[in-house]
């Protein structure tokens, strides 16, 4: 049954719940953390963690792709990012990391400025090969918009799984000015799999898991720094986003006689308890933004910022001024930790979570109870 509230004689609204209103409640079983596998599959492809990297030039480069990789986890390079249009932007990325976030207009139009070089398809393809050298999984991402034209240079490059990410991406595009993207022959004609995102509702991602797509990102303007919300009003809590793909994924389970498709949180993910109730919700892995630009490998110093931030007539997106590193990638997401607030150790985080409550896999821990924990 649905929670719905009418907010007024003509309208009414669903109540929709993010991660921090929900808690995980353990069963009567416990179980030795050492006995608990956070191992994940996606198509052929396996990882020790279920851990996606968020494709901003803050966090990934082509060396911090091979070593999250290395990790245990899928770094995703931006193919329209910093790193294929300049030779060498490492100059560029101190800059963006010395900006004033206090400043976000004047750091906002430095984010234009340095993204209004244009995309070089011999860059795309000298990245994807510096990555496949460190003997990882090669995943690059690219938006709807530019998937048609850059598809043949990623393609010939080499990669072993595409992201295609918008803000919000659907099955159904329409446009009375160009041919838009259809996914599901698009997706048809390719030997790989494809990851589409975001998207925020139920029928929304079944109509994605339609067009053959292997995985689907799950949320849309529902982490600190992303602004969708006053840009474009457009806001939906990522425990109920989460939880409504997934009955979607159900669904399609049984259309199709057998056929699994992953869900990617993305958004409100910063500590392990993040992690552990995003796939308490129903995903099966997370992507990672804001807590690897904490890293002291990260490209940008510290320095956050989501793609669409940099947006060349309507970003959305705060920049997120450099922070001291936490500590490397590895204590990031494996530790020790001597933080008592969950931003590290992540996944050592989440294997204790699902310890706790008796799990060995994270298939059976998005079985875990849930309980409302605020007043919503």
């Amino acid at each position: 049954m649905r929670d719905v509230v009418e907010i007024g004689l003509g309208k009414s609204a669903q109540r929709g719940y993010h991660l921090d209103d929900v808690a995980i409640v353990p069963s009567r079983r416990t179980r030795d953390v050492d006995d608990v596998s956070t191992s994940w599959q996606l198509d052929a492809y396996q990882f020790k963690i279920p851990c996606v990297a968020h494709p901003s030039d803050a966090t990934m480069s082509p060396a911090t792709a091979v070593l999250l990789g290395q990790l245990g986890g899928l770094g995703t390079l931006n193919v329209e990012g910093l790193w294929c249009r300049y030779e060498d932007p490492t100059k560029l990325l101190e800059t963006l990391a010395g900006l004033d976030p206090l400043d976000s207009v004047g750091a906002t139009r430095r984010l234009q400025e340095v993204y209004a070089e244009p995309i070089k398809p011999e860059l795309i393809a000298e990245r994807i090969r510096s990555i496949r050298d460190g003997g990882v999984t090669v995943a690059v991402r690219v938006s709807p918009q530019h998937t048609l034209a850059l598809a043949p240079v990623i393609l010939d490059a080499g990669v072993d799984i595409l992201v295609i990410q918008g803000t919000i991406v659907s099955a159904e595009h329409v446009s009375t000015q160009e041919e838009p993207l259809n996914l599901k022959e698009f997706i048809a004609d390719l030997d790989l799999p494809v990851i589409v995102g975001g998207c925020t509702d139920y029928k929304t991602a079944l109509h994605l898991m339609r067009t053959g797509a292997a995985g689907v990102i799950v949320g849309v303007g529902a982490d600190a720094w992303s602004t969708t919300d006053t840009v474009l009003g457009i806001r939906v809590p990522m425990a109920t986003a989460i939880a409504d793909a997934a009955a979607a994924r159900r669904d399609y389970l049984d259309e199709t006689g057998g056929r699994y498709v992953h869900l990617i949180a993305d958004g409100d993910i910063v500590t392990s308890g993040d992690i552990a109730k995003a796939l308490a919700c129903g995903a099966d892995a997370v992507m990672l933004g804001a807590p690897l630009a904490r890293c002291t490998e990260a490209p940008a110093g510290g320095a956050w910022w989501h793609s669409a931030a940099s947006h060349p007539k309507l970003p959305r997106g705060a920049f997120g001024g450099a922070e001291e590193p936490l500590g490397t990638m590895e204590q990031v997401l494996y530790g020790p930790s001597d933080d008592a607030e969950g931003t590290m150790n992540l996944f050592g985080g989440l294997r204790r979570a699902m310890a706790k409550c008796g799990y060995r896999d994270l298939k059976e821990f998005q079985k875990v109870g849930l309980v409302i924990d605020r007043n919503v």
